[in-house]
């Protein structure tokens, strides 16, 4: 309620969001994971006396800091804009709570960068040993980058011994931030094997070659995925009820993406094996155009299924998914109670619409839905609420709307006053264009 946010009329705020950090994601993990790979390649090169192999690592490298420090970084860069522009309440909370974790962060970044930088420009100009140990500087710092932001997003969905002692390592190491780790270190190992079929299926005129990297990359994904499913179920486990619930089955819509990661997820692996593996001879770059398809499929629609059982709430218990108080935010209660007897319109410093009068009340609960519903919701866009209403009649309207949270757990509760619950539900009335029923008094 302090701060004015960005509407993104038909695509939503949420959804601008969701698509830059999906593609970040991609190329994120690729950057923690491709650091391993560069160094374990390249030892391979070395321990086989293969140069063919070593020439390979040189151009996949040019092809990695191009990727992940310039388009990485501004998608890096496109996160934090969008966060802060869609939702300042939930970016500000967070960076009240981890603004020193994110500065170590950013320092791990500038030896990422750095590290990176004199990776490549030192091939065949240091020793092998010291070129080695600059790879492995890189690989470290760009892992402890995922460490440390791994422990900001899964505070947000179970925060944990946080929401009582405001702790910044209660917030950091909570329930889920170790399973998360190992969750995530699988994603950048076989992201480092997505991108390194794809390498490889460039390179011509070297038959035998190829087909050994193919074969190799491809190991890669099979072991991240074999680890990924060792640790995965530990992660469902220690998430909240309501979470586990809405993925399976309380909310259809979540529960068909949640299969849908584990079934992409599978269809890769098995495509894997019986593909790369077993007839590397075989692949081309048009398959491996495919499985770079199906791997950013498997992303989204993962990072889709992270963030849709986190509802109703930005952080878990705290800050609902617009913005307002939860229940261990500080001074909750009396907040509410402001709301509840004053009215949400006069506490929004961003409204022009004060109150609901007779002569307002289109325009009240246009506001209204503005301030508490696009968050997540447009009027006829993606996750529109035009069609979710459609055929409601106005009884049902003035029933629903003041007791959302309840008859559907996972949308926050409406808060205010009587007369902006009925304006809303109003509103909401007249995007049905023929109403169903005629108008109750």
């Amino acid at each position: 309620m302090e701060y004015p946010f960005l509407e993104v009329p038909l695509l939503g705020g949420g959804l601008l969001i969701g698509v830059i950090a999906i593609v970040h994601v991609f190329v994120s993990h690729f950057a923690v994971g491709g650091g391993l790979y560069l160094v374990l390649t390249e030892l391979k090169g070395y321990r086989e006396k293969n140069e063919s192999i070593i020439n390979y690592v040189k151009k996949h490298s040019i092809f990695f800091i191009l990727l992940t420090l310039v388009f990485g970084a501004v998608t890096g860069v496109g996160i934090w804009f969008s966060i802060g522009l869609v939702h300042p309440m939930g970016t500000s909370a967070l960076i009240h709570a981890f603004v020193w974790a994110w500065a170590i962060e950013w320092v791990f970044f500038f030896v990422e960068i750095a590290a990176a930088f004199i990776y490549y420009y030192s091939w065949d100009r240091v020793a092998r040993k010291t070129h080695l140990a600059i790879g492995w500087i890189y690989f470290g710092a760009a892992w402890m980058s995922l460490v440390i932001i791994n422990g900001i997003l899964t505070f947000m969905l179970t925060p944990g011994a946080w929401l009582q002692t405001q702790a910044f390592w209660d917030g950091i190491l909570n329930p889920t931030y170790f399973v998360s780790v190992l969750i995530r270190t699988a994603a950048a190992i076989i992201l480092a094997g997505l991108y390194g079929l794809l390498t490889a299926s460039w390179i011509k005129g070297d038959a035998e070659n190829r087909a050994l990297l193919v074969k190799y990359n491809a190991k890669w994904l099979l072991f991240g995925f074999l680890f990924m499913a060792i640790v995965g179920p530990f992660f469902v486990m220690a998430i909240p009820p309501l979470a586990r619930h809405i993925s399976m089955g309380g909310a259809a819509a979540v529960t068909l993406f949640a299969v849908a990661t584990v079934a992409f997820s599978a269809l890769i692996a098995i495509f894997t094996y019986f593909g790369p593996y077993r007839q590397p001879h075989q692949f081309t770059a048009a398959f491996a155009l495919l499985f770079m398809v199906l791997g950013l499929m498997v992303t989204g629609v993962t990072e889709w299924t992270r963030e849709a059982v986190r509802k109703p709430y930005i952080i878990y218990d705290y800050m609902y998914s617009n913005g307002l108080p939860a229940d261990f935010y500080p001074n909750s209660d009396a907040i509410l109670a402001k709301y509840q007897d004053e009215g949400l319109l006069p506490n929004y410093k961003w409204s022009n619409v004060g109150e609901v009068r007779e002569d307002n009340t289109m325009e009240a609960g246009r506001e209204l839905f503005r301030i508490q519903c696009e968050q997540c919701h447009t009027i006829d866009g993606y996750n529109g609420i035009k069609p979710l209403v459609f055929g409601w009649s106005r009884e049902r309207f003035l029933r629903e709307v003041p007791d959302i949270h309840n008859l559907k757990p996972y949308m926050p509760p409406s808060y205010g006053r009587e007369e902006e619950h009925r304006a809303l539900a109003l509103w909401l009335e007249s995007l049905n264009e023929e109403p169903v029923v005629e108008v109750i008094q």
